[in-house]
């Protein structure tokens, strides 16, 4: 499992609502609660589309 990076974290935002996003280190993805997405992160790469963005249920949010 990789550890992403933590600056990258920092400048990276919602391409949807452009607000804030947590690191989910164990789902290995990016949640935005406000948009209700998880963007996947592939190879240590984050995947910031909106189509590849997974629709997060009730127990994700």
């Amino acid at each position: 499992m990789q550890k992403l990076d933590a600056k990258l974290l920092e400048i990276l935002v919602c391409p949807l609502t452009k607000g804030p996003l947590e690191y989910d280190r164990e789902a290995q993805e990016l949640i935005s609660k406000q948009a209700g997405l998880a963007y996947p992160i592939r190879d240590g790469i984050p995947i910031m589309l909106i189509d590849e963005a997974r629709k997060l249920d009730d127990a994700d949010a």
